[in-house]
């Protein structure tokens, strides 16, 4: 069976297709959003204003999709509440009651979900101050109302549209296909695409070398799948119960430990570190010695840029996985259930060999994710427009692909339900059940 009859069998089931078509309106109610001007702001003045894309503003520009840019009413898109949930999650592994949620099942995922959404309306304030302060000294001349005016109005609508947004990824993730909150960051991020693809291409005379830029690009997308989807497997065997006539367990099944279990949080939590001397050198932009120890960090493409970077990539990439998986939690469910590592004893020792091999396993998966997170400053040393090396790696590219694959996997188990060929026949989708 084709490709383009898989696609046409995700029309033929009537709840897929609803679904999908309500991810598309609600994605095109959220991209119409991204347009639309904050109050008191001439957006003509503002479009004379060019943003700069190694900076600080410029990677948070691209997250929303322009909208920081263009002082749109979802400036600041989804990212608050990105922001409150991995301070949340983070509390979790040092806060005994946030802990205590963690393990009270459906009721605690409500109450952290709840709190999550406080905080996101608590960090947007504050943000949106920030925004309006910034917005007015870099385009003084777009403001047309006062200064105390714009605050009061940017706080209010910036913080309901961050709600706004929060409420479409909630409607997608509940009647949609897929993390809606992931979602809209992934379409914010493809929405630069085709103008940077347009200016790559027109910026160079050879057209092979755009043709040679694109395989590059598909073979960095191709690693980045591999590192996504990696998996390490121990095997566990379950020992066999009789409970009347029947017979349980017997069955060897596998713990899998992902090579990249932090995901795409290393580099985000990479980044924010080393916009710290830059910010430090904006406040002292007289003082010759803090320029001169800071200058190193305003080139994203620089050797010593890209060195610390990928450094502190393998470094948060430990501490994230640290944080996220629990070998002592995974020994103890495996143990009240019944099952066993061959050739292990249940307990410390269980603990102990999980441990080992997340750490060896975690290794290379930090490294493959630092070369991931420095491709775009080594494409952009290449001769790459730095809009387009954005998309060659870092927080961009994992996004879209962890995105991709995992909405994928979503419409391949609505296939497979009703007894339809997923979109790949071979492949190692996780969705699919194999025979």
């Amino acid at each position: 069976m084709s490709l383009v009859e898989n696609f046409r069998n995700i029309f033929k089931i009537e709840e897929l297709k609803n679904r999908i078509f309500y991810v598309i309106g609600i994605l095109m109610v959220y991209r119409i959003g991204s347009f639309v001007t904050l109050p008191g702001v001439d957006a003509t003045q503002l479009a004379q204003q060019t943003g700069n894309a190694s900076s600080l503003l410029g990677l948070f520009d691209m997250f929303v999709g322009g909208a920081f840019s263009r002082a749109g009413v979802f400036a600041l898109g989804i990212m608050p509440y990105i922001t409150a949930a991995i301070i949340i999650q983070l509390m979790g592994a040092v806060v005994p009651y946030f802990q205590k949620l963690q393990r009270e099942g459906e009721e605690g995922r409500r109450k952290i979900n709840r709190l999550t959404r406080y905080g996101t309306i608590g960090i947007t304030l504050v943000q949106s101050i920030g925004f309006a302060i910034n917005l007015m000294a870099t385009s003084p001349n777009a403001i047309v109302v006062s200064n105390y005016t714009f605050v009061i109005t940017s706080m209010i609508v910036l913080t309901a549209g961050t709600a706004f947004v929060m409420w479409l990824g909630e409607r997608i993730s509940d009647r949609g296909i897929g993390n809606g909150i992931s979602i809209i960051i992934m379409i914010g991020i493809i929405a630069r695409l085709p103008s940077s693809l347009i200016n790559e291409i027109t910026t160079k005379s050879n057209l092979i070398i755009v043709i040679a830029e694109i395989a590059a690009l598909v073979l960095v997308i191709a690693a980045s799948v591999l590192l996504t989807q990696g998996v390490r497997k121990i095997p566990v065997q379950y020992a066999k119960r009789v409970v009347g006539r029947k017979v349980y367990g017997g069955t060897t099944q596998y713990l899998p430990l992902k090579v990249n279990a932090a995901g795409v949080m290393p580099i985000i939590f990479a980044q924010s570190i080393m916009f710290i001397p830059s910010t430090i050198g904006t406040f002292f932009p007289d003082n010759t010695t803090v320029q001169m120890l800071t200058s190193w960090s305003s080139d994203f493409t620089g050797v010593t840029y890209s060195i610390i970077f990928g450094i502190i990539v393998v470094f948060f990439t430990y501490f994230y996985t640290a944080i996220t998986v629990n070998p002592r939690e995974m020994a103890d469910t495996m143990k009240r259930q019944g099952g066993f590592i061959p050739g292990v004893r249940p307990g410390n020792q269980t603990v102990e060999f999980i441990d080992n091999i997340l750490t060896k396993v975690t290794l290379p998966g930090s490294i493959f994710l630092a070369i991931i997170a420095i491709m775009p400053a080594i494409a952009a040393r290449m001769g790459v427009t730095p809009g387009f090396a954005l998309f060659y790696g870092g927080t961009s590219l994992l996004i879209i692909v962890g995105v991709a694959l995992d909405t994928l996997q979503q419409i391949e188990s609505h296939l497979m339900m009703r007894h339809y060929d997923g979109f790949m026949k071979t492949g190692k989708m996780k969705g699919r059940r194999r025979s």
